[in-house]
């Protein structure tokens, strides 16, 4: 009888061992995946820049950005860059950068936009560059944020602005998970590229692409984690967004994506209630459609905007 003890003793202990250590990797997965210090946003800038060309870099300080401010609902001081057009115009994109980048790696889609004759928006997403913030968005209290820069746009602008919302892997999900909100008129387009259709769906494939780590039951107990957070995690469903959208959409993906599974495509372009349009670039990597043909992607583009902007 006392060795049976013995051995329900230990397998309870070793069963609570089991708990606790479970409860402190989807703690730390958690606070990796969504926490965002000083250092990490100096980090992203530096990197943002870095990945460009000297020559896109140097355009872009010559044409002398200057700095908007936001100050969000929940009390970050957000930042953007404002980089005016040519001549007065009523066209307008706002641009969304990607997770751990900030707005310097817009740089090379702003300049292509700026040719084209429009004014360029270019936030630093909250918790990125020079934004406030802790906790990163992943592209949903984001949404608010663009909802936000969208007002901004049409106050500085005029009421008859024109905007366009494009992003790129997590900016892509931003600009998405905006056009599922209540929009101005204004808004005439959205430009995904390499898009995710949930945040959690996302970070379930990240876990077993990169860690070979089952979903189960670690990152179940940090969406309960994330409830205390700012946002749910499991809330973050982007194309719940485009079924509530009827803003005319482009998805771009890369068929070799193997940070966002090009699965997410389909998804996504399944999802959209509005006018859509789809380009999945057979050879591509995450967000490398433009860089492998920038003549094709950037004609794709305009031949899209040619049908929604004045």
């Amino acid at each position: 009888m006392k060795t049976w003890q013995k051995v329900v003793s230990g397998a309870v202990a070793l069963s609570a061992v089991g708990a606790v250590s479970v409860l402190g990797a989807a703690a730390g997965l958690y606070l990796a995946a969504t926490k965002s210090y000083a250092r990490s946003r100096q980090q992203s800038k530096e990197r943002a820049i870095s990945e460009n060309t000297a020559a896109d870099n140097a355009w872009y300080l010559r044409h002398h950005p200057v700095e908007w401010t936001q100050m969000t609902a929940d009390g970050l001081c957000l930042r953007a860059s404002w980089l005016a057009a040519k001549q007065p115009t009523t066209k307008v994109v706002i641009l969304a950068h990607g997770l751990g980048h900030a707005r310097e790696q817009m740089i090379p889609w702003a300049r292509v936009f700026h040719d084209w004759g429009y004014a360029v928006l270019m936030p630093d997403a909250r918790a990125h560059g020079e934004s406030d913030g802790h906790t990163i968005g992943y592209g949903w209290p984001d949404r608010h944020d663009y909802q936000g820069w969208i007002t901004q746009v049409i106050d500085q602008n005029g009421a008859d602005s024109q905007i366009v919302l494009l992003g790129i892997s997590m900016g892509a999900a931003t600009v998405m998970a905006t056009a599922g909100e209540d929009l101005p008129t204004n808004v005439k387009a959205i430009i995904a590229d390499s898009g995710y259709a949930s945040v959690l769906g996302e970070a379930r494939y990240r876990m077993w692409h990169n860690f070979h780590v089952p979903a189960r039951p670690t990152l179940t107990i940090a969406d309960q984690y994330s409830r205390w957070g700012d946002y749910r995690l499991a809330d973050g469903d982007i194309a719940g967004q485009l079924k509530k959208s009827q803003i005319p959409l482009l998805l771009i993906h890369g068929a070799k994506d193997t940070t966002v599974p090009v699965g997410n495509l389909d998804i996504l372009y399944q999802a959209a209630a509005g006018p859509k349009q789809k380009y999945c670039d057979p050879n591509a990597e995450h967000i490398a459609t433009r860089d492998a043909d920038p003549v094709k992607y950037d004609q794709l583009v305009a031949d899209f905007l040619s049908t929604v902007i004045a």
